[in-house]
Order: C-alpha cells, then structure tokens, then sequence
C-alpha cells in the first residue's frame, strides 16, 4: 500500500505524489538543448525527487551519471591529487545504467591524474568513445561550495561547454546540479586572507524557471489517487485548496500535513484535521524549521527584515538582489502587489511563535495574567469577549505608561503572547498576511471548530476607526462569518 512521503526521495510505486510531468517536460527540454544549469531550491523542495524521475525518463536516451559530494569528507577538496584521485571513480560508481563498457572507459582514464587539465583530458575522451550522449547530475553541490577546489572544477567544466560550442572539445551534453544556492552568484570565500568576493565560475547556466511548487491541481491529484485507495468521503478540491493556501505548495509541508492526517488524525481529511495536523507540525522538531531558525539567526539583516515585515507591518518592495537570502533559503517570496512576504502561513505562526518565546526568554513573560477566568464553557466553546475583556483589563493594568513606539511594536506581539496559551493544544490562529499592514492586522482562531476574526488596529482617529470597521466587514464577508471583532490598541496620554 502506497504512503505519504516527506524524507528522501519519492518513488512512484510506493507513495503518494503529484504528477510531475510538465515539470519534467519543461527540464527534459532544457537538457536536450544542451543547456548546463542548477536546481536551486529551498531545502526539502523536491529537489532529489525530481533528479530521481528525471533518470528514469532520460536513461534510455543518454549515458546519465548521477553522484553527489554529500559525506565525501574534508580530504577530498583539500589537495588537486586527492581530489583528482577520487572524482572519476565518483562518476564511474554514479552511472545509472548498466553500461559495463562505458564504466570500464571511466575506469581506464583513472589513472596518474593529478590536476584539472588531467580530468578534462579524461572527460574528452570518454564522452567522445561513449556511443550515447552523456549527463552528469551533481546533487548536494552546497556542501562542496565553499571549496575553492570545486568552483576550479566547475570553471573547467565551464571552458569546455564554451570549447565544445566552438567545435574544439568534447565534454557532457548537459551538466545539472543541485542546491540551494545558484552557483552563479555564490558569495565565497576563496582567497588565502579569507576575502570574501563573488566568484561565478558558472555564468554560462541559464536561470532555472521551472515551479516546482506544488499547484492546487497536483495536490488534487495526489489526494484523487490517495481517496481512490481508501475512500474517505473528503472533498479533493476543497482540501487541495487548504493545502496549498497554508503551505503556498512548499512540496515537504504538503506531503507532511498529508502524512500526519492519514497516520496520526485517523485518515481524516477535513478542514478541522488539517488545522490539528499544522498544530502537530508547528509543535515537532523537524530539520527544515531547525535550518529556517538557524538561517535567521545566522544573518541579522535577515531576522531584523523579517520582525519588521511580522511585528510592524512594514510593508517592503520586492528585490531580489536585496533579499536574496530569505527567497534563497524559502522564507520570503513576492506577493501578488510585489511586496515582501512570508513565503507561507505555516512558515509565518512558527515565526510569530519564535518570536514570542524569543521576547519571553528576553523579557520574561510578556503578561503576567494567570488565567483564572474560564474562557471555554461547558460545551468546549472559546469565549472570545472574556478573552478580549480580560485583555483590555491587562493592558489597562500593567500598561498604562507605555509610549507610542511600543504600542506599534510590541502591541500585536502581547496579544497573540496573551491569546496564545489559551488555544494552545486546542485551537489554531494564523495571521492573515494579505490584510497585515503598519496599523492593522486580521487574526483568525479556529477553536472547538468555531471561527473567529479579531482585526487589531492602531488608534489613529475616528475616520481610520470607521475604516477599520468597513475592512473586517469585506475580510468578515470572505470568511463567510457575520460576526468578528475589532480591537484598538490606543495610547492615553496622562495629563500631568
């Protein structure tokens, strides 16, 4: 019986997955042109899978090799000869068919090489003897990217594509690599006194276009094979829909929250399930949300972009050079208005729950309420006026001597720290990004399978009043509830 899968690499008779094949054909075609490039996407994103399927398509119709510089280990870039010693049979052991002949090539180039100019001799004549065109794929390239010794390699590479295209050399077809980087513009550093400088011995690969997120129809396709097996009763495209809204197609969110609703929430694939399944995953360790905090916490720039796009509202124009390592590592991406945003809503509560936990270990709690009013009833239901009166009372009591600055900075942060130990295990909230500016948020919480809208809006006069009200009724209306609440943070200046 086939599974969701979220480690490693898919395989089609064994899990659940999205037809892949457009994407296939858009790549297919780039490698028949001869095009050398890199699939560079965030971590998790398919990026193995697709190098996977692509062999299989391609393995009748070319000689593919296909290897990878993860756990090599430190010798092999540390000298020409180590790495001029290993690389080849590297390939030989990374041809995927059973080609004994063409692996026998390789193997008797293998001999006495010690520099770059030696491999480029071997690779000219085993790809001129070969009698099919040949391919090399090169996965995990960022963990051989910060070696000096292999950028030369790929500058090799790079000279004999330019040679072959003048008529002078014989080399691979078409060279793919990936990561998560884009080898092009790869910041290194390479020199002996560890300057750092931008070194793009890659400029001949052509951008990567191909999205390899997944759509709302791919989802739909995948759930359509999974109910064809097991029957649930779920609505595929509703639930397709819900799944690409909260993961914006990140193909590990999608097959995760797939693979907790089929093990863990009983094969149950409603709307109130897949909230339960985002609670799960938001509350696990799992190496992708261990390297979005790592990443953040590497390069300040990026931490501070992103607490003043989540806590301000600031709204910031989409640059890619500017940006480039929140789109790189899949954080950021452009929204529809081509501002900066969160690249997707899980993405964003994990961020809003750092952040707090963050400001909590900083500052202590960030309220000191012990909760003794009962804010669920005896039928399970959260009651969102107590929440919002005893928040009122909190902020009225413990502050009242705050300036303006930390109403706009901090105000939205104390009250999602405020809300969120009281749905903690039992409901759900994400911020709705499309409707977060400077002076306005909308929140929406799940709870006992009741929604509420709470729109948070700094006071900024009566006329921004009755404008915040005519915006939660339109965002009321697209939720399809007739009641929400709007909530003021407001400065009261003490007359002395």
């Amino acid at each position: 019986m086939k599974e969701f899968n979220y480690t490693g690499t898919c395989i089609p008779n064994m899990h659940y997955m999205v037809d892949t094949n457009q994407k296939l054909k858009s790549i297919i075609k780039l490698i028949n042109n001869q095009k050398y490039f890199t699939i560079n996407r965030p971590r998790q994103y398919g990026k193995t899978t697709m190098i996977f399927l692509l062999k299989q398509k391609l393995k009748e119709d070319y000689i593919i090799i296909k290897t990878s510089f993860e756990g090599i280990g430190e010798p092999f870039f540390q000298t020409d000869e180590n790495f001029c010693k290993t690389i080849l049979s590297l390939f030989a052991d990374g041809i995927v068919s059973d080609d004994e002949d063409f692996k026998q090539m390789i193997i008797d180039e293998d001999k006495g090489l010690t520099s770059l100019k030696d491999i480029s001799k071997a690779i000219t004549i085993f790809t001129k003897k070969a009698n099919k065109q040949v391919i090399l794929f090169i996965d995990e390239v960022d963990k051989a990217a910060n070696h000096s010794l292999f950028l030369n390699f790929l500058g090799m590479l790079r000279n004999k594509y330019l040679k072959k295209n003048e008529g002078e050399d014989t080399t691979f077809h078409s060279v793919i690599l990936a990561g998560v980087h884009d080898i092009k513009n790869l910041k290194m550093k390479i020199r002996d006194n560890k300057e750092t400088e931008y070194n793009s011995p890659w400029n001949i690969a052509i951008d990567f276009k191909v999205d390899m997120s997944f759509s709302v129809d791919e989802i739909s396709g995948m759930l359509s094979d999974y109910e064809s097996d097991h029957q649930t009763g779920m609505d595929i495209k509703h639930m397709a829909k819900k799944l690409r809204e909260y993961t914006s197609g990140y193909p590990f969110l999608v097959s995760k929250l797939c693979y907790i609703m089929d093990e863990e929430l009983k094969q149950d694939f409603s709307e109130n399930s897949l909230e339960q399944a985002m609670t799960i995953i938001l509350n696990e360790n799992n190496t992708l949300f261990d390297d979005l905090i790592k990443n953040i916490n590497r390069y300040s720039e990026l931490y501070n972009l992103l607490e003043r796009i989540i806590l301000s509202g600031a709204e910031i124009n989409y640059n890619f050079l500017a940006h480039n390592l929140g789109i790189m590592y899949g954080i950021l991406s452009m929204s529809s208005n081509r501002k900066l945003k969160i690249h997707n809503k899980i993405f964003e509560i994990l961020l809003y729950d750092y952040f707090i936990a963050k400001r909590e270990i900083a500052k202590g709690s960030a309220l000191n309420y012990k909760y003794e009013a009962q804010f669920v009833d005896d039928s399970g239901d959260l009651d969102m006026e107590l929440v919002l009166m005893k928040f009122q009372e909190l902020m009225k009591a413990e502050y009242r001597d705050v300036d303006e600055k930390f109403v706009e900075r901090e105000g939205r942060l104390l009250f999602l720290a405020f809300l969120k130990p009281i749905i903690n295990g039992e409901g759900f909230y994400f911020v709705e990004p499309e409707t977060r500016k400077s002076n306005r948020m909308d929140i929406v919480v799940t709870f006992n399978q009741k929604k509420f809208v709470i729109e948070l809006k700094i006071w900024r006069g009566e006329k921004y009043a009755q404008e915040g009200r005519e915006q939660l009724c339109k965002y009321l209306e697209f939720q399809n509830l007739n009641k929400g609440y709007l909530v003021f943070l407001i400065l009261i200046k003490q007359k002395i």
